[in-house]
């Protein structure tokens, strides 16, 4: 809480959220209502536009030329920019420094960040194979030392953004985990510069068909012996998994801002749709049916947020909320589907057709359930955090590595 009795919500924090709503309004909702599809892409103008505003740095810090904000200040814009389109608050995801800021030495730091807070050095990150979704600790690409480099072998699923991006995060299995318990150590992760628009030699990425997400694509990567200077290993060897630990609660808040965005634009939209849309003689907004849907959704809205700004609230104090993390991503993004859901309803037939941006908002928040960890995920995360970790857990745990040392990838 901020110590101007105006709670979470301080005055530099109104002016921060409303600039991103204003620029998100101006430049980036009429972009979305236009490109939106299969085929459609964030326009390099609309990218140096982000850009310009400082949000590909916004938590990097002020000496690399970032805005040098917390998760909290993050979170705001990106609800702002997801109540445009979903996409565009992900791609300021791919900058912010990730593990150049946080595993990698000042030289680096000095060389990458200032890149990264100019739109220049966008990553994307291909953790998930197509036999490896929730379970990322069962992953079967391997990375092999070869004098100074390291070999990659395997394949990729979910990867966005893979062709456009500056460079890759590649993680991958250096060693066999000692067991069922820790089958997460021996996992590294790797750092692939690359131009845009291309693969590194030899990698093919093929894109994966969506129904939604739209403005870059995503795509299933096959390696077969791509070579890694042995320096572009982030962090220790084996120790990737607890990287991506440290970052997960911020990602979490992020998904639930993103939920949160398209939600409100949702609400929005379906208001002054009410207001407008006649039948009977009078305005659907009259009739309580309408009125109550609209009632329980902004609550609900209004719900998530104030989870949200205690997450990052804890997140920015450094205090542990793994739990309220996913809490918070948990309802966010179920919410998201709910809200959504009802606000098409209110649109009627016209809601299920590309006249009006809210089958977008319907589309891209079912897979807020799916990403940064499935709500099943989250729920297991929570439970675990009240009850301990079930028998179950640990036999289906044992199974699994019983399973990855008789595979390729346990004998890397």
């Amino acid at each position: 809480m901020s110590q101007d009795g105006q709670g979470y919500m301080t005055e530099e924090r109104r002016i921060i959220r409303d600039a991103a709503r204003d620029f998100t309004m101006r430049e980036v909702l009429p972009v979305a209502n236009r490109l939106d599809g299969p085929d459609g892409e964030i326009p390099m103008e609309l990218r140096q536009k982000l850009a310009d505003m400082g949000y590909f740095g916004i938590t990097i810090d002020e000496k690399y030329g970032g805005l040098g904000l917390g998760a909290f200040e993050y979170c705001l814009i990106c609800e702002q920019l997801a109540r445009g389109w979903m996409s565009v608050a992900s791609i300021v995801a791919r900058a912010q420094g990730g593990w150049i800021k946080s595993s990698m030495p000042e030289e680096m730091r000095a060389k990458f960040l200032p890149k990264v807070v100019r739109g220049e050095f966008l990553n994307a990150s291909a953790l998930s194979e197509p036999d490896t979704g929730s379970d990322l600790a069962s992953i079967s690409c391997r990375a092999v030392l070869e004098g100074d480099e390291w070999v990659l072998t395997g394949n990729k699923y979910w990867c966005t953004f893979a062709d456009g991006a500056d460079y890759l995060t590649i993680f991958a299995r250096t060693s066999p985990p000692p067991s069922g318990e820790k089958r997460w150590h021996g996992i590294s992760c790797f750092l692939i510069e690359k131009p845009r628009g291309t693969f590194p030699k030899g990698m093919v990425g093929n894109p994966i068909p969506k129904i939604g997400y739209f403005g870059w694509k995503t795509f299933e990567l096959a390696l077969d012996g791509v070579r890694v200077p042995k320096q572009n290993l982030i962090g220790k060897p084996g120790e990737a998994f607890l990287l991506m630990a440290k970052g997960l609660e911020t990602a979490r808040a992020h998904t639930a801002a993103r939920s949160i965005g398209l939600a409100q634009g949702a609400l929005e939209d379906a208001i002054a749709y009410a207001k407008d849309r006649k039948q009977f003689g009078m305005p659907i907004a009259e009739y309580q049916a309408i009125r109550f849907k609209i009632a329980t959704m902004a609550t609900e809205i209004e719900a998530a947020r104030q989870l949200l700004y205690f997450v990052c609230s804890e997140i920015d104090q450094g205090r542990r909320c793994d739990k309220e993390a996913s809490m918070v991503k948990l309802f966010a993004s179920e919410m998201a589907e709910r809200v959504t859901s009802e606000a098409l309803q209110i649109f009627g037939g016209a809601g299920y057709t590309k006249l009006f941006p809210i089958e977008r908002y319907w589309r891209d928040a079912r897979l807020t359930k799916i990403f940064e960890g499935t709500s099943e995920i989250q729920q297991r995360i929570i439970a675990n955090n009240l009850l301990g970790k079930s028998e179950l857990e640990a036999m289906i745990s044992e199974r699994a590595f019983e399973k990855l040392m008789g595979s390729k990838g346990g004998r890397a």
